[in-house]
């Protein structure tokens, strides 16, 4: 169904919404004009732009283009717009959400809500092992964001959305150019990396090139099991037979040129992702029957065993993505003070040193030896019995640490101060010791 009448559902409410989904601390456009500066006067400023909008007088400034560093001696160009271009981005695309969420497949998991990354690894950790592996087709579409048919993209928006105002302000935002060091350039194809509408508009060029074509067209037709999993421009197919997925992928490739765009000759690949087979005396594969490996989403995928032997998928961070973030840690070497601006050190009155922390009641001290587990090894960590007087009671706890570290038992220690009868001074303290729930004189300490 043709939607011809949108505009009139974004009002003041819905501006105050799509002023809150911004980034508030992004970077600024070529006004340099702060979010902070825009919500001085802010309702103010929403009511003059949604007059502006729905007047159809807004004028879309250009974005600032920006490089960021992608992978080896290589950058990836990004598009600032203005905070004002920001928010009716994200108005005009909550419209369009609202209307092609109900269209879009569920393969689909780039840039929609509700959706994230961690989605589509899911569903194709599952899809995988279902499937138990199958022969996968690796899409990547070389500059898609760049290469965009504006041509193309109007005649896919005519078939759902008609609405003059929207139709217009979409087509100023892909008409507003690119400002590079004071220079615009305004080109005749493709969207900016980074704006708001980007996304959205992106999601309805992909699903009308991939993910419609693939779900409704190419999935009837196949005679084995098929599913795919796709994140913006980066899609992963996988076939349980290879013929049928180089067709697949030779026939996308056709399809690709005829919307203006281009699979990445090295990039895009059918290989083999398997589970391994059994082999017949047990034991690990050999090297003719290992499994492959593709990488997704910053991570390489391939096939691994459990700890009950069984085969399943795991992943971990691609190589070139680990590589690029240890290139990027900086190491910084602290100076050493000079002599005279040195920390005095404080005098420590004896042995003050804390205990280094054990990992388990096994572990050796490093100070000391101590004994081996058991409760006959308790009589060579105490020291020769002797009345404990009020100067010896610090030494108790190091003692008691000992013989809890030697025996494995849990010890409590318990320091009465009534005399006892029948030691020779009456004023003498004995520490107690339980060990396992039995209380008795630690006649040792």
């Amino acid at each position: 169904m043709v939607i011809t009448t949108l505009a009139h559902h974004i009002d003041l409410a819905w501006m105050y919404e799509a002023h809150r989904q911004p980034r508030k601390s992004g970077a600024v456009g070529v006004d340099k004009m702060t979010a902070e500066e825009y919500a001085a006067d802010l309702e103010s400023n929403l009511l003059l732009l949604l007059d502006r909008f729905k007047s159809g007088t807004y004028f879309a400034p250009p974005v600032r283009r920006v490089e960021i560093p992608k992978g080896e001696a290589q950058t990836r160009p990004i598009g600032v717009p203005t905070f004002e271009d920001k928010v009716l981005q994200r108005a005009v695309a909550m419209a369009l959400e609202a209307v092609y969420e109900q269209d879009f497949e569920e393969c689909s998991y780039g840039f929609r809500p509700g959706r994230s990354a961690h989605d589509a690894l899911e569903a194709l950790w599952k899809g995988l092992m279902d499937m138990r592996g199958g022969w996968v087709v690796d899409l990547d579409i070389s500059k898609f964001f760049d290469s965009l048919d504006h041509r193309k993209l109007r005649e896919i928006l005519d078939t759902r959305v008609r609405d003059g105002v929207i139709r217009k302000m979409i087509d100023k935002w892909l008409k507003a150019g690119v400002m590079k060091e004071g220079l615009v350039e305004r080109p005749a194809s493709g969207t900016p990396q980074g704006g708001v509408i980007s996304p959205i508009l992106a999601n309805i060029y992909l699903h009308e090139v991939l993910d419609s074509w693939f779900e409704r067209r190419v999935k009837p037709r196949l005679v084995g099991r098929a599913f795919m999993v796709r994140y913006a421009d980066d899609a992963v197919l996988v076939f349980s037979d290879r013929t049928e997925a180089e067709r697949v992928l030779t026939a996308f490739e056709d399809r690709c040129l005829s919307y203006g765009l281009r699979l990445h000759p090295e990039k895009t690949r059918v290989g083999p992702f398997r589970r391994p087979p059994r082999p017949p005396g047990g034991g690990v594969p050999g090297p003719g029957q290992r499994p492959g490996a593709f990488d997704f989403l910053g991570f390489t995928h391939f096939w691994a065993k459990s700890r009950r032997g069984k085969w399943h998928v795991r992943r971990k961070t691609a190589q070139g993505r680990m590589r690029r973030a240890i290139r990027a840690v900086k190491v910084v070497r602290l100076a050493s003070p000079p002599a005279s601006e040195s920390p005095t050190p404080v005098p420590v009155k004896g042995d003050c040193r804390p205990l280094p922390i054990l990992r388990n009641h096994r572990q050796q001290h490093p100070d000391r030896s101590l004994p081996a587990r058991g409760p006959t090894g308790l009589a060579g960590v105490a020291e020769p019995a002797k009345p404990a007087g009020e100067d010896d009671l610090g030494a108790v706890p190091q003692a008691c640490q000992a013989l809890s570290f030697a025996s494995g038992h849990c010890l409590s220690l318990g320091l009465p101060s009534v005399a006892k009868p029948h030691l020779e001074e009456p004023d003498a303290v004995v520490p107690h010791v339980r060990i396992c729930g039995e209380s008795r004189a630690a006649e040792s300490v």
